[in-house]
């Protein structure tokens, strides 16, 4: 198993290129199967999840080609992909595929949209009710789904096509509000979706959708309205730089210090996070390319924080933002609002020499004169690139295990920190 070590202290100066996002490339690629017609998705990162999802397409019968990289791109780096669901040979998502990843429990709408039927497994180790799949079923049954739960898969058929419907969802699901909006457009009738998630891999999504022939307005608002058309075409379309990635590269520069462009990145797809790091006494500085991100070495400023949906503080920047504040001069409280047990770095950055408490959902985190490498446990996604961070600024080594869990979501991570002075490498096994 592949491990990550870094030895700390070095400034990073340089450039860093800003992938596109995964969380709206997967939203992107299940909607091919809304079109017997081929979608072109531009700015297709290189991730674990992403090659997961083309395989658990590709079960649906979703054919797909990837066209050539630009000569200035080295081979990785994102790319251009071809999806087409001409034929949907089954409607079945096993358990074996779901498991591996929740977002591809998503299938169910476009699914139930296009085919009129849809059995999908529902995702591994979450009941009904915890991070909120009850939501995807209380909007396609207002949608008018039949649907039953059983043998732990949500058995979904809509005979005479959706209907339009007005749904207030309870609360705000990103990826209850791009299923429902997918489901929609094939819908008989409008659909109205209130409380709608307004993060911008949602209007992505609806952007996308519109090109390919659906009729969507309000999306990015907390009202989305869908007129349900007959059928969609293919279309182009190009996924967005990675806000997550883009905060994460601005967060290593502020806990490092240095000047690094993160090329391609836009600030209007994360300025909440952004006005946070610049309390800290981070430069942010967005120019026609990106945006510049410095620190001249001046201590780090601690900065409370609570995670919302956007436009406020992203809950998949916490633990990144955690590992910033590790080393702040004076306490800071992080408290996490979107997800339940999302405090499982404390421990690995405990290792390092972070002084965290925990009081239910706020980590009241008292600044380090300095840290000090260890060896560490990748829990999560952005638990482990939380570990990352601390370690650009730990004394000595700190070597990252499990590192898998960052291939999900980070495109040669590694490469990118090292080609801005950083001493991190990737030891396989």
């Amino acid at each position: 198993m592949d491990r990550i070590r870094i030895v700390g202290g070095n400034h990073l100066e340089g450039r860093i290129p800003i992938s596109g996002a995964k969380n709206a490339a997967l939203p992107l690629m299940i909607a091919s199967l809304l079109t017997d017609d081929t979608l072109t998705l531009e700015n297709v990162p290189h991730l674990a999840d992403v090659e997961q999802l083309i395989r658990i397409l590709g079960n649906h019968g979703v054919d797909y080609s990837v066209n050539g990289r630009r000569e200035s791109q080295h081979e990785g780096y994102s790319r251009t992909i071809n999806f087409t669901a001409r034929n949907i040979v089954d409607t079945t998502a096993p358990y074996e595929l779901v498991s591996k990843m929740r977002a591809s429990f998503w299938v169910i709408g476009p699914l139930l949209a296009r085919m009129g039927e849809a059995k999908v497994s529902l995702p591994g180790g979450c009941a009904i009710g915890t991070r909120p799949v009850d939501l995807f079923i209380d909007g396609l049954q207002a949608l008018g789904a039949d649907i039953d739960v059983d043998s732990g898969y949500i058995l979904s058929k809509a005979k005479n096509r959706l209907r339009g419907n007005r749904y207030v969802f309870p609360k705000v699901s990103v990826g209850a509000t791009h299923v429902l909006m997918m489901a929609a457009t094939l819908a008989r009738g409008e659909t109205v979706l209130e409380n709608a998630a307004r993060e911008p891999e949602v209007v992505n999504l609806a952007e996308c959708l519109i090109a390919m022939g659906a009729k969507i307005d309000g999306a990015g608002t907390s009202t989305i309205t869908i007129e349900g058309v007959d059928a969609l075409s293919g279309a182009r379309h190009r996924v967005i730089p990675d806000r997550i990635e883009t905060g994460t590269y601005a967060m290593a520069v502020a806990m490092a210090g240095g000047d690094v462009l993160l090329e391609g990145a836009r600030a209007d797809l994360l300025q909440g996070a952004l006005d946070v790091l610049a309390q800290t006494g981070t430069e942010i500085i967005p120019v026609n390319s990106g945006i510049r991100v410095r620190r001249n070495g001046s201590g780090i400023s601690p900065v409370d924080v609570t995670t919302e949906p956007f436009p406020g503080f992203p809950t998949d920047l916490q633990a990144q933002f955690m590992g910033l504040m590790t080393m702040a001069k004076g306490k800071s409280r992080i408290t996490e609002t979107i997800f339940e047990n999302r405090f499982m770095h404390v421990q690995e950055l405990a290792r390092l020499g972070a002084h965290i408490t925990l009081a239910g959902q706020t980590a009241i985190v008292e600044g380090v004169s300095k840290l000090k490498g260890a060896p560490v446990m990748a829990t999560d996604l952005r638990a482990s690139v939380s570990l990352v961070i601390a370690g650009l600024a730990a004394e000595g080594e700190t070597v990252v295990n499990r590192v898998y869990h960052l291939d999900r979501g980070f495109e040669r991570l590694e490469e990118k920190l090292s080609g801005c002075g950083a001493t991190i490498e990737r030891l396989s096994s």
